[in-house]
């Protein structure tokens, strides 16, 4: 029998399934798309040719204070390769100017020395200044209007009295901003804790626009947009990273031009049609994205994308971090069921969105529908039963489990990398 690998933190686990009229794996058609160049060309390329913007090395002539904005610990990115060209670029341009990396650690944790090593690289982080961006302090940040949504925009001061703002990042699709990248990088990246909270309110993360591969007329993805706005976000270097974390695209430029061609690619690059499984088995495409069960909501929504009604969904990820937060824990722990859960949820006001409420409706609206088995660390069993979840030490037993409630000759879909597609 021929074994599906599925990404799981730094390795993968195999299941034994071999692909037939019953089991369908589900990849995008172009998943096997191969670029031109190395991943250093790849970026050097779209910095020699930005989208609708002057080369780097010629806006940051003039500039003392630059400001490049990075994606934490919880983000693939390769920044190791691309904020070197970017300061490469920099110095090109303006040898004189002061340059600051700050974090976009979003609600997230700071990231570690030892995790910006691993990000950065040695040389970045002994001549670069690196911050962390801490979203509770609200001393660190600037009042930059009201967003379109209602809610106040306040951002890290650090990006607002920069000369000259940047940012580098990735993009991917996002379960309900459509993608990830550009203008990301600002809110929730370097925002503060109440602008996060209305961005993210309940009645946003309802809306039929707030899903995987859409911006039109997603509320979310325009309070994005003027918050990038706002804080003057001049440039952007975002690249598109396959299943083994290399890069294979990228953009540079306009944060809002160069942004749609590198999600147009991304669309095209991922796109999937749905096959209806009884039994639907999802990753969220291993480490580190599989950090924590916070994270792996988001492979479980390609999932849901392709369950049938009642679909049983396996959830394969590490979560070598945890949970991903007291709050997210309690949101659904505290609630005799899902269904409790929601209700409150869908209550509350905008202005009162407590920390981690969209990721607990996300996966609310999931087990309402569905029941979810994650496949994970054994110390994690009791907090997911806590949670409304069913737990299983194996793929095996996992699918042993799903098969006891639909059947031996249940349809079963694998997507062994949930948010690298966009299914529908």
């Amino acid at each position: 029998m021929s074994l599906i690998k599925l990404p799981y933190h730094k390795t993968h686990l195999d299941l034994p399934l071999e692909p037939g009229p019953k089991v369908h794996v589900l990849t995008p058609e172009n998943h096997e798309y191969t670029p031109e160049g190395t991943q250093e060309e790849i970026v050097r390329r779209a910095l020699a040719h930005p989208i609708a913007s002057p080369p780097l090395s010629e806006l940051v002539k003039g500039k003392k204070n630059i400001v490049i904005i990075s994606s934490d610990h919880t983000r693939p990115v390769p920044s190791h390769i691309n904020i070197p060209l970017m300061l490469e670029e920099i110095k090109k341009g303006n040898a004189d100017a002061d340059v600051t990396i700050l974090v976009a650690t979003g609600m997230h944790r700071p990231t570690t020395d030892e995790e910006l090593v691993a990000k950065f690289g040695q040389k970045v982080v002994d001549e670069v200044a690196i911050v962390n961006h801490f979203s509770e302090k609200d001393e660190d940040m600037i009042f930059l209007g009201i967003l379109p949504s209602g809610g106040e925009l306040w951002v890290n001061k650090l990006a607002v009295e920069a000369d000259l703002l940047l940012a580098d990042g990735f993009i991917e699709p996002h379960f309900f901003a459509g993608f990830s990248g550009g203008r990301k990088s600002v809110l929730p990246g370097v925002a503060s804790r109440k602008t996060v909270m209305y961005n993210h309110n309940a009645t946003f993360i309802s809306s039929p626009y707030a899903r995987t591969g859409n911006l039109e007329n997603n509320p979310i993805h325009r309070d994005m947009l003027f918050a990038a706005e706002k804080a003057k976000l001049a440039f952007i270097l975002n690249v598109v990273i396959n299943a083994n974390k290399e890069i294979i695209y990228a953009v540079a430029g306009d944060s809002v031009e160069a942004h749609l061609k590198g999600c147009a690619f991304v669309r095209e690059l991922v796109a999937a049609k749905p096959i209806p499984g009884d039994i639907v088995i999802s990753t969220n495409g291993g480490y580190p994205l599989d950090q924590n069960l916070y994270q792996a909501v988001k492979g479980m929504t390609a999932a849901e994308a392709s369950a049938k009604p009642d679909a049983v969904i396996i959830m394969v990820a590490a979560c070598s971090d945890g949970l991903g937060g007291e709050a997210f824990y309690r949101q659904l722990a505290e609630f005799p069921s899902a269904q409790a859960a929601m209700d409150t949820f869908l209550a509350t006001a905008k202005e009162d969105t407590p920390a981690d409420q969209w990721e607990s409706q996300i996966l609310c609206r999931m087990l309402i529908k569905h029941k979810v088995i994650m496949v994970s660390d054994p110390k994690l069993a009791a907090p997911f039963r806590d949670m409304h979840l069913d737990y299983a030490e194996t793929v095996e037993a996992a699918l042993a489990m799903a098969k006891a409630i639909k059947g031996d000759d249940a349809a079963i879909t694998v997507i062994p990398d949930g948010v690298g597609v966009i299914v529908g």
